[in-house]
């Protein structure tokens, strides 16, 4: 059997849906999934829209069914679904029932194996109940924290089972050919597909590296330290703060930059006293190319920073400074491209005389900062984000500004940000 591509439409919107979904059947998707959101806004009906739009594509109606599955199986299968998902971790009685309500009104189950812990041993034990389809998948959260997909798992059942299994998480363009490769047979793809500015190509573009085609690489969803500069430098202090939930931001320092410009890199902590400038000069010489140099000075007014300790740091590869108090020379310091944020500007300096300390816990602008956390600036603020957490801080930021791409694109076609949003429809009923 050929491979198919199957488009995951994972949104709240259903005339949004249905406009992602004609582009994606344009560039050659073959089955079209109305995604668990989908569902959960919109019910079956949503499910009924999309087989009227395309009734010659096979629909998934994803409920992830953990009960009652000949039940649910009826509603969906009534509302014209093909196939209807069931949890793998779903009792053996309730995938039984699903299997049989599906022969019952013409629609196959799909098991999806999301959190199975032996998911090699349930493919087997599933297989027995007669299901159409098994679904290995990696869901959204695990990807974001950039753990690794699952090739090797799909191999093993694949050599177990003789059910078309389908594979979904976090594939690309640059990944579908290894899942084909290690036997899938249906490749499902969500945000791949419909976060991108053009749909049509984005799934043209995976049915032809699903046939082996080269495509260009991109940045992977995982990333090792040297990479997350580049994930951060894709996304702004905004995509930062909506995916972090607004934690991090660091309030009260203002940005003196060139418009455009990014600050991004590991901090280099220094606390010490109003004026005293020793300890920050001192830490120039211990950072690494990279760092950014981050002062706690308590929002003191005397400066401890000027043109002259930028200098240095350039000579260091530093990328920055943050001070929770005063700099001076400001505007040599803008000449010279050095991203600065502090919490005042002043003409006048203090002594050097040595009090505070290099590389501790200190507090920035209302945020704990250590030494290796990542610190991100733009005009638009400051961010701080926990070294443990940067993986999937970035790839979050990556899924917003994706989705902003998308929403910019259906802006530019001379829609509004309320409409695409059908934000009216879905303002708290009164």
């Amino acid at each position: 059997m050929e491979p198919v591509l199957q488009v995951a439409l994972d949104m709240m919107q259903l005339k949004r849906s249905i406009g992602i979904a004609a582009e994606a059947v344009e560039g050659g998707a073959d089955w079209v999934e109305v995604g668990t959101p989908l569902i959960k806004s919109e019910g079956s009906e949503a499910v009924r829209t999309i087989k009227k739009m395309f009734p010659g594509h096979k629909i998934i109606a994803d409920t992830k069914t953990m009960d009652t599955g000949a039940f649910e199986v009826e509603i969906m299968a009534k509302a014209g679904a093909d196939i209807v998902t069931v949890l793998g971790l779903a009792d053996d009685a309730t995938i039984s029932e699903a299997v049989q309500s599906g022969r019952k009104y013409g629609a196959e189950v799909m098991v999806d194996m999301i959190n199975v812990p032996d998911k090699v041993k349930r493919a087997k034990e599933i297989e027995k109940l007669g299901v159409g389809y098994i679904c290995l998948h990696m869901g959204i959260d695990s990807q974001m924290r950039g753990e690794d997909a699952p090739v090797d798992i799909l191999k093993k059942i694949v050599a177990e089972v003789s059910t078309p299994v389908a594979v979904a998480g976090g594939i690309t363009a640059e990944t579908a050919q290894e899942y084909v490769k290690a036997g899938a047979y249906d490749i499902i793809v969500g945000g791949g597909i419909t976060k991108t500015d053009d749909i049509k190509a984005a799934a043209a573009n995976l049915k032809n590296a699903m046939k082996g085609v080269k495509v260009d690489e991109v940045i992977a969803k995982k990333y090792t330290e040297d990479e997350l500069f580049e994930a951060f430098s894709k996304v702004s202090t905004c995509n930062i703060s909506d995916a972090y939930h607004k934690k991090g931001i660091v309030f009260g320092l203002q940005p003196h930059l060139k418009h455009k410009a990014k600050m991004i890199g590991r901090a280099l902590t220094v606390q010490t006293s109003n004026g005293d400038w020793a300890k920050p000069v001192e830490a120039i010489d211990l950072a690494k190319p990279g760092d950014i140099i981050v002062i706690d000075v308590g929002g003191a007014p005397i400066a401890v920073w000027g043109e002259l300790a930028s200098n240095s740091a350039m000579n260091m590869g530093v990328r920055g400074v943050v001070i929770d108090g005063a700099i001076r020379d400001i505007d040599d310091i803008i000449d010279l491209d050095f991203p600065a944020f502090a919490r005042s500007v002043v003409p006048c300096a203090g002594e050097a005389k040595g009090y505070g300390g290099i590389g501790i816990e200190i507090t920035v602008g209302g945020q704990r900062v250590r030494t290796g956390d990542w610190i991100i600036g733009d005009e638009s603020g400051l961010i701080v984000v926990p070294k443990e957490e940067a993986v999937e801080v970035a790839n979050r930021a990556l899924d917003v500004h994706e989705h902003e791409t998308r929403t910019r694109a259906e802006i530019r076609r001379g829609s509004t940000l309320s409409k695409v949003n059908e934000l009216c429809k879905w303002e708290p009923v009164k």
